[in-house]
């Protein structure tokens, strides 16, 4: 197996960020300066205390009010219309050089064909001059209706949102250059801004990245160690399933490579709920996955492979966060079919939203869409016993890095959610 084993993880692997940017960046991302109606910020949906996630299957993005399992979806005119689509994707090592694909269905990547470095939902009106793929990825979430941008007739933002999405950076530039110590902190951190007027939604998500890259760099778990030579480092029972890992159990046929994932796209049958991400056509709440973005029909129901350092602190997993627990989503793998009958309702950590309750399982009710999302499940059952499961899960908890709760900058001090 040993020869199975992906090389370590080193400093080189990732991309190299200036410090006094990504200290800029950290008051960004904690800001709700960022939000069309200022009441939510990056840290809202990706709080270190909940592995860089929200806790929560579903989120509940702008309009909501607290932080993580406890937040509420708001009230009055300002409650949310809408669960987030999507389970909230933890931060971890996303400043990795060979990182080439994000999003659950892929839709921002590395790539040349609107000229301008990226694969995009923005196409050729991404800004120029982004430090990588992760600046790009700051993007969006800016400019989502339920995630920060708010609702059409609130504020601003919004209404260029729904001009073009490309409208609406320009706006957002001009609130951060318009307070003072960002105007300061712009011109201390890049060598091309002398005046608060230079700075735009570029330097901004540069920044963004910066600090998310090096903040929540984890390369120091004991699976880490064990790979650089120190085989004390894993416990006998994490050693055992490492080897299922690597082995019978096939984990790292998709969580391939020392990034721990082949960053393609699979079908693996989860329960559904939510609103899903829906397409403009689609008649009903569902959720296609990459099909979505390929509009390839081979791509129907499949999500991104995640990256899985530190995957014991970024639960609930999956990409709608079906399961609350490795143990769970360890199941589904293993039996796909067996699981999605056995999975109760209960499992979904959802906030009580009392407008929505009617539509959150609406698409389990449709039985020719379950029987293509069952269909699209390529996945054979593989017989492994309870004891084997509690290996592999002592392997996964072994991936969570040493120094994961002192990072190099923290919360700052004046963060209220």
């Amino acid at each position: 197996m040993a020869s199975d084993l992906p090389r370590p993880l080193t400093a080189e692997d990732f991309i190299e960020f200036d410090p006094v940017q990504a200290a800029l960046g950290q008051q960004l991302f904690y800001d709700t300066i960022l939000s069309g109606n200022r009441n939510i910020s990056c840290a809202h949906c990706h709080h270190p205390d909940f592995g860089t996630g929200d806790g929560l299957s579903l989120g509940i993005g702008e309009g909501g009010q607290r932080l993580g399992p406890q937040r509420t979806p708001g009230v009055g005119a300002d409650r949310i219309a809408k669960r987030i689509p999507r389970n909230a994707s933890p931060l971890w090592n996303l400043g990795a050089r060979d990182l080439h694909t994000l999003f659950h269905d892929g839709r921002l990547s590395t790539s040349d064909v609107y000229g301008n470095g990226f694969n995009s939902p923005a196409q050729e009106w991404l800004p120029e001059g982004l430090n990588s793929l992760l600046a790009a990825q700051a993007l969006f979430p800016l400019v989502a209706q339920f995630e920060m941008a708010g609702n059409p007739g609130e504020n601003e933002v919004i209404g260029a949102v729904h001009d073009r999405m490309d409208a609406a950076w320009p706006i957002l530039a001009k609130r951060v250059r318009g307070r003072e110590r960002y105007a300061t902190g712009f011109v201390e951190a890049f060598e091309h801004i002398d005046n608060a007027e230079d700075v735009t939604i570029t330097e901004i998500a540069n920044a963004l990245a910066a600090f998310m890259a090096v903040e929540w760099l984890s390369i120091d778990s004991p699976f880490d160690r064990y790979l650089a030579g120190d085989t004390a480092a894993l416990t006998d029972q994490q050693k055992t399933g490492m080897a299922l890992f690597y082995g019978k159990a096939e984990c790292a046929s998709c969580h391939a490579g020392p990034l721990m994932t082949d960053q393609r796209f699979h079908a693996l049958g989860l329960p559904a709920f939510g609103p899903g991400r829906t397409r403009q056509w689609d008649p009903y709440a569902r959720d296609v996955g990459r099909m979505a973005e390929s509009n390839l029909l081979e791509d129907a129901y499949a999500f991104r492979t995640p990256m899985l350092r530190n995957v014991a602190l970024t639960g609930p997993y999956g990409h709608n966060g079906a399961y609350p627990t490795l143990e769970g989503i360890i199941r589904h793998h293993l039996n796909p079919q067996m699981a999605r009958a056995a999975w109760t309702r209960d499992q979904a950590r959802l906030p009580v939203v009392p407008w929505l309750e009617s539509t959150d399982f609406l698409v389990q009710s449709d039985r020719l869409e379950m029987r293509r999302q069952a269909a699209a499940v390529s996945m054979t059952a593989k017989p492994l016993s309870d004891s084997d499961i509690r290996d592999l899960v002592a392997f996964l908890e072994a991936l969570t890095g040493e120094s994961v709760h002192a990072p190099p900058f923290g919360v700052p001090s004046w963060f209220r959610p």
